[in-house]
């Protein structure tokens, strides 16, 4: 029985590290504004990140996600709700760093102590060389359909000429 439990104890700490690692980046903080009023414990808020594209550089992306406060929200242990609102934009010269494919992920952060992942995957619309962002949560069992999605077309930057998103996609 003890060897089981230290098994157990191992995939956790290894999908808790694992999950660590896919998010390469840690959003910076722009504001929260406190939604539930907790007399002892943090209040819920809501709380909006942005974060930069790390294989495109000149584009931007802001996300709004509700935290939750109380006891379990401060040891970690709350689950948090997927909505989440997300916004990018182009912030300068648009230089891809390297080739991707659609629905690649640009940001993934977790959500819950293990099951939940907040997803920010990114595309291409060729057609209209544009570049199409998504957030969205999932966990093993039952996802949600609670997603949001923002575009950012390619446009020039000063006498800058935008380099197309095609051009960049693998396959």
């Amino acid at each position: 029985m003890a060897r089981m439990w230290t098994r157990i104890g191992l995939a956790v700490a290894m999908a808790v590290g694992l999950a660590g690692a896919a998010a390469a980046q840690e959003p910076d903080v722009i504001f929260k504004k406190s939604t539930v009023w907790r007399a002892l414990t943090p209040n819920d808020k809501l709380a909006t990140y942005g974060l930069d594209d790390p294989a495109i550089e000149g584009v931007a992306c802001h996300y709004t996600t509700p935290e939750r406060g109380g006891v379990k929200g401060t040891l970690g242990l709350a689950e948090e709700v997927s909505d989440i609102s997300l916004s990018c934009r182009q912030i300068g010269p648009i230089r891809f760093k390297e080739k991707f494919g659609q629905g690649d992920e640009a940001f993934s952060e977790r959500r819950s102590l293990i099951f939940k992942r907040m997803h920010i995957v990114r595309g291409c619309d060729v057609k209209r060389n544009t570049l199409v962002y998504m957030v969205y949560s999932d966990r093993p069992i039952e996802g949600s359909p609670k997603n949001s999605t923002s575009s950012v077309p390619l446009m020039p930057w000063g006498t800058e000429q935008p380099p197309k998103c095609g051009d960049w996609l693998k396959g």
